[in-house]
């Protein structure tokens, strides 16, 4: 456990130990926990902000992928409250957590059941799984879809106070609506590029590189000089090991071939029983086609579009993001 101290925030991290069936050593999921300190912070709140349990009602991010590292997320330390401290972690296979390179290409391994369990597991160390001890979920892109079917399925889910999807995808069929759509808009030869690297099943070329930077700079960030600094930093982690994201996602946001290809939460979203707030952006690649299954089928929900945003809403609209997110977790 270690934490360091701001004027502002304090930040405490650790490890917890996450026991994966089928493994002979246990696996271990890092997170960062973000409070705010009060205006005038004094020594002794200083000293006694290490603790493992969160106070009050903490918000629990999950990043998107599978693989994108809570690091480009860290935006959303803005939202950190005294009464709404921010938790921050990376899954199994990425970032900071354990790395399991020899299961690149397992898709029995990496399921979503596995990410659910090592979520439950994290809530269960914060000492989040008692009755009295409320909390909420904020999930992007591949963290959306993990958060809606946590939501429906697991236990813990009776303790969710308010849950946040943003750019997500109730199913990949309605995903690929969407993507489709927008990859019919691309000038012609870079659909041909793409078209090409599909039929040869080649996706390392600098040609193809090139050909989805072009859909990126359209629908993952419009925030300018690209690459942002959040999109660089997800980008590096999926060079770094595309384990998780080449197994269940594929080669690229446009060519999906991995696990997650025929995935979808839409008969369980009626199980869903906490407040909902659906966010994405105008130019958002997660289209509002892959959306509206969640504001059909979730009771309590309310879904708000951002202007002038693609899929790091939280990047290209920093201030419009928090404001919409702040106000529906203080409000009632």
């Amino acid at each position: 456990m270690s934490s360091t101290l701001t004027s502002t925030t304090t930040s405490t991290s650790g490890t917890v130990e996450f026991k994966v069936p089928g493994l002979s050593t246990p696996c271990h999921t890092w997170y960062k926990i973000i409070t705010a300190n009060p205006k005038s912070p004094s020594p002794t709140t200083a000293t006694t902000t290490t603790t493992t349990t969160p106070p009050t009602t903490p918000l629990i991010i999950l990043h998107g992928g599978p693989g994108a590292c809570h690091d480009y997320l860290l935006p959303l330390s803005d939202l950190a409250a005294p009464h709404c401290p921010i938790i921050f972690y990376d899954q199994l296979g990425n970032g900071l957590s354990t790395h399991l390179p020899s299961k690149f290409g397992d898709e029995s391994f990496w399921t979503v059941s596995l990410f659910i369990h090592e979520l439950d597991n994290l809530l269960t160390h914060l000492s989040l799984h008692t009755s009295n001890h409320p909390f909420s979920i904020y999930g992007h892109s591949w963290g959306g879809m993990l958060a809606a079917q946590w939501a429906a399925t697991s236990p813990l889910s009776a303790n969710l106070h308010k849950l946040i999807i943003a750019s997500s995808l109730a199913s990949m069929d309605v995903w690929r609506l969407g993507v489709t759509r927008l990859r019919h808009a691309l000038p012609a030869p870079v659909q041909s590029v793409l078209d090409e690297a599909e039929e040869t099943l080649d996706f390392t070329t600098p040609e193809y590189e090139a050909a989805v930077e072009v859909f990126y700079k359209r629908h993952l960030s419009l925030k300018r000089p690209w690459p942002a600094p959040e999109v660089q930093a997800a980008l590096d982690w999926f060079a770094k090991d595309a384990t998780t994201y080449g197994t269940m996602y594929g080669p690229s946001e446009l060519y999906i071939s991995g696990s997650l290809r025929d995935w979808t939460c839409v008969p369980l979203l009626g199980r869903i029983r906490a407040p909902t707030l659906l966010v994405n952006g105008s130019e958002d690649e997660a289209q509002d086609v892959a959306m509206q299954p969640f504001f059909d089928g979730i009771e309590r929900v309310k879904w708000v579009t951002i202007d002038g945003a693609a899929h790091f809403t939280h990047v290209d609209q920093r201030e419009r993001h928090m404001r919409v997110v702040g106000e529906f977790l203080g409000g009632v």
